[in-house]
Protein backbone atom coordinates (compact mmCIF):
# COMPACT_ATOMS: atom_id res chain seq x y z
CA UNK A 1 0.00 0.00 0.00
CA UNK A 2 0.91 3.61 -0.84
CA UNK A 3 0.69 7.24 1.11
CA UNK A 4 0.78 9.16 -2.16
CA UNK A 5 1.22 13.19 -1.24
CA UNK A 6 0.26 15.87 -3.83
CA UNK A 7 2.39 18.88 -3.41
CA UNK A 8 0.88 22.50 -4.83
CA UNK A 9 2.15 25.57 -4.70
CA UNK A 10 -0.39 28.28 -4.35
CA UNK A 11 -1.08 30.23 -8.03
CA UNK A 12 0.32 33.74 -8.17
CA UNK A 13 0.07 36.43 -5.77
CA UNK A 14 -1.56 39.49 -6.71
CA UNK A 15 0.74 42.75 -6.59
CA UNK A 16 3.75 40.17 -5.69
CA UNK A 17 5.58 41.98 -7.55
CA UNK A 18 5.48 44.74 -5.05
CA UNK A 19 6.77 42.51 -1.84
CA UNK A 20 3.64 42.25 -0.40
CA UNK A 21 3.92 39.29 2.14
CA UNK A 22 0.12 37.86 1.38
CA UNK A 23 -2.77 38.78 -0.73
CA UNK A 24 -5.23 37.23 -2.87
CA UNK A 25 -4.29 35.61 -6.37
CA UNK A 26 -3.73 37.50 -9.65
CA UNK A 27 -6.23 37.01 -12.25
CA UNK A 28 -3.72 34.89 -13.62
CA UNK A 29 -2.78 33.05 -10.69
CA UNK A 30 -6.51 31.97 -10.55
CA UNK A 31 -6.21 30.94 -14.15
CA UNK A 32 -3.19 28.70 -12.90
CA UNK A 33 -5.50 27.46 -10.09
CA UNK A 34 -8.40 26.40 -12.44
CA UNK A 35 -5.59 24.57 -14.48
CA UNK A 36 -4.26 22.32 -11.39
CA UNK A 37 -7.82 21.77 -10.64
CA UNK A 38 -8.65 20.30 -13.72
CA UNK A 39 -5.62 18.08 -13.81
CA UNK A 40 -6.13 16.83 -10.12
CA UNK A 41 -9.86 16.77 -10.52
CA UNK A 42 -9.64 12.36 -10.92
CA UNK A 43 -7.55 11.61 -8.15
CA UNK A 44 -9.23 9.87 -5.44
CA UNK A 45 -7.81 12.72 -2.59
CA UNK A 46 -8.30 11.03 1.09
CA UNK A 47 -7.68 14.59 2.53
CA UNK A 48 -6.45 18.28 1.75
CA UNK A 49 -4.58 20.55 3.91
CA UNK A 50 -3.48 24.03 2.90
CA UNK A 51 -1.29 26.75 4.28
CA UNK A 52 -3.60 29.67 6.25
CA UNK A 53 -2.07 32.54 3.94
CA UNK A 54 -4.90 33.96 1.80
CA UNK A 55 -3.03 32.89 -1.67
CA UNK A 56 -2.83 28.81 -0.65
CA UNK A 57 -6.51 29.21 0.85
CA UNK A 58 -7.89 30.41 -2.36
CA UNK A 59 -5.59 28.00 -4.36
CA UNK A 60 -6.82 25.44 -2.03
CA UNK A 61 -10.73 26.42 -2.57
CA UNK A 62 -10.56 26.82 -6.35
CA UNK A 63 -9.08 23.29 -6.61
CA UNK A 64 -11.65 21.22 -3.90
CA UNK A 65 -14.77 22.94 -5.40
CA UNK A 66 -14.44 20.83 -8.63
CA UNK A 67 -13.76 17.82 -6.09
CA UNK A 68 -17.13 15.54 -4.62
CA UNK A 69 -16.66 15.50 -1.12
CA UNK A 70 -13.28 16.62 -0.33
CA UNK A 71 -12.74 20.23 1.79
CA UNK A 72 -9.42 21.74 2.07
CA UNK A 73 -8.17 22.26 5.90
CA UNK A 74 -6.02 24.71 7.03
CA UNK A 75 -2.73 23.69 8.52
CA UNK A 76 0.14 25.99 10.28
CA UNK A 77 2.27 22.99 9.32
CA UNK A 78 1.97 24.01 6.08
CA UNK A 79 3.06 28.18 6.38
CA UNK A 80 5.62 29.53 4.13
CA UNK A 81 9.16 29.10 6.36
CA UNK A 82 12.91 28.81 6.34
CA UNK A 83 13.37 25.59 7.33
CA UNK A 84 16.69 25.30 7.92
CA UNK A 85 20.06 27.94 7.98
CA UNK A 86 23.32 27.48 5.60
CA UNK A 87 25.38 24.51 6.29
CA UNK A 88 29.22 24.12 6.54
CA UNK A 89 29.35 22.72 2.98
CA UNK A 90 26.84 24.72 1.45
CA UNK A 91 27.87 26.46 -1.94
CA UNK A 92 28.81 30.70 -0.92
CA UNK A 93 26.51 31.08 -3.93
CA UNK A 94 23.26 30.67 -1.57
CA UNK A 95 24.42 32.74 1.68
CA UNK A 96 23.15 35.90 -0.15
CA UNK A 97 19.31 34.34 0.59
CA UNK A 98 20.17 33.75 4.50
CA UNK A 99 21.48 37.61 5.18
CA UNK A 100 17.83 38.92 6.53
CA UNK A 101 17.02 35.56 8.19
CA UNK A 102 17.00 35.29 12.16
CA UNK A 103 18.03 32.37 14.06
CA UNK A 104 14.25 32.52 15.47
CA UNK A 105 12.96 32.01 12.10
CA UNK A 106 14.93 29.13 11.08
CA UNK A 107 14.14 27.83 14.67
CA UNK A 108 10.52 28.12 13.78
CA UNK A 109 11.06 27.17 10.15
CA UNK A 110 12.62 23.70 11.71
CA UNK A 111 10.55 22.65 13.54
CA UNK A 112 7.52 23.15 11.82
CA UNK A 113 8.77 21.09 9.40
CA UNK A 114 9.77 18.04 11.58
CA UNK A 115 6.47 18.13 12.44
CA UNK A 116 4.89 18.09 8.78
CA UNK A 117 7.54 15.17 7.80
CA UNK A 118 6.04 12.99 10.87
CA UNK A 119 2.49 14.48 9.63
CA UNK A 120 2.46 13.44 6.06
CA UNK A 121 5.49 11.18 4.75
CA UNK A 122 3.95 8.22 6.47
CA UNK A 123 3.20 4.89 5.36
CA UNK A 124 -0.10 3.72 5.39
CA UNK A 125 -1.87 0.32 5.31
CA UNK A 126 -4.34 1.29 2.31
CA UNK A 127 -3.47 3.33 -0.95
CA UNK A 128 -4.00 7.21 0.60
CA UNK A 129 -4.27 10.82 -1.53
CA UNK A 130 -3.10 13.45 0.48
CA UNK A 131 -3.25 17.54 -1.17
CA UNK A 132 -1.17 19.80 0.52
CA UNK A 133 -1.76 23.50 -0.87
CA UNK A 134 1.76 25.02 0.33
CA UNK A 135 4.66 27.08 -0.45
CA UNK A 136 7.97 26.70 -2.13
CA UNK A 137 10.02 26.06 0.18
CA UNK A 138 8.13 23.87 2.33
CA UNK A 139 7.69 21.97 -0.80
CA UNK A 140 11.47 22.07 -1.54
CA UNK A 141 12.18 20.49 2.10
CA UNK A 142 9.52 17.56 1.31
CA UNK A 143 11.56 17.03 -1.66
CA UNK A 144 15.33 17.02 0.29
CA UNK A 145 13.62 14.40 2.75
CA UNK A 146 13.10 12.02 0.22
CA UNK A 147 16.67 11.87 -1.08
CA UNK A 148 17.59 12.49 2.45
CA UNK A 149 19.90 15.31 1.94
CA UNK A 150 22.29 17.73 3.55
CA UNK A 151 19.22 20.02 5.67
CA UNK A 152 20.68 22.79 3.28
CA UNK A 153 19.79 21.62 0.23
CA UNK A 154 16.07 22.55 0.34
CA UNK A 155 17.67 25.66 -1.18
CA UNK A 156 17.44 25.80 -5.13
CA UNK A 157 14.71 23.07 -5.30
CA UNK A 158 12.22 25.53 -6.85
CA UNK A 159 8.64 25.13 -7.90
CA UNK A 160 6.63 27.71 -10.42
CA UNK A 161 3.00 28.31 -9.17
CA UNK A 162 0.29 25.68 -9.04
CA UNK A 163 3.30 23.24 -10.27
CA UNK A 164 2.66 19.43 -9.41
CA UNK A 165 4.91 17.53 -6.82
CA UNK A 166 4.56 13.84 -6.47
CA UNK A 167 5.92 11.85 -3.45
CA UNK A 168 5.32 8.00 -2.89
CA UNK A 169 5.38 7.16 0.64
CA UNK A 170 5.71 3.03 1.28
CA UNK A 171 6.11 0.57 3.68
CA UNK A 172 9.01 -1.37 3.43
CA UNK A 173 10.56 1.13 0.81
CA UNK A 174 12.24 4.11 1.25
CA UNK A 175 10.16 7.27 -0.63
CA UNK A 176 10.01 8.03 -3.98
CA UNK A 177 9.58 11.46 -5.79
CA UNK A 178 6.81 10.07 -8.73
CA UNK A 179 7.00 13.65 -10.47
CA UNK A 180 8.94 17.51 -9.32
CA UNK A 181 7.44 20.92 -11.13
CA UNK A 182 5.31 19.62 -13.31
CA UNK A 183 3.70 22.32 -15.65
CA UNK A 184 2.16 19.58 -18.34
CA UNK A 185 -1.58 21.14 -17.41
CA UNK A 186 -0.03 24.90 -17.62
CA UNK A 187 0.16 26.57 -20.85
CA UNK A 188 3.24 28.60 -21.31
CA UNK A 189 1.66 32.08 -20.20
CA UNK A 190 1.06 30.86 -16.79
CA UNK A 191 4.27 29.27 -16.17
CA UNK A 192 5.19 31.99 -13.21
CA UNK A 193 7.10 31.59 -9.77
CA UNK A 194 10.58 30.62 -10.82
CA UNK A 195 13.69 32.43 -10.04
CA UNK A 196 15.66 33.79 -13.26
CA UNK A 197 18.81 35.93 -11.96
CA UNK A 198 19.28 34.44 -8.31
CA UNK A 199 21.40 31.21 -7.88
CA UNK A 200 18.73 30.18 -5.62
Amino acid sequence: MSHFIYLVRHGEQQNAEHGLPDGPLSARGKRQAHAIADRLSGVPFTGAWHSPLQRAADTATTITERMTGVVSEPSALLFDCVPSGPGSDMPHAFEPFFGSVTEAQIEAGQAQMTDAVAEWMTPSREDRHSLLITHNFVIGWFVREVFGAPSWRWVGINQANCGLTIIRVRSVKSPELVAHNDLGHLPPELRTGMPVDQPY
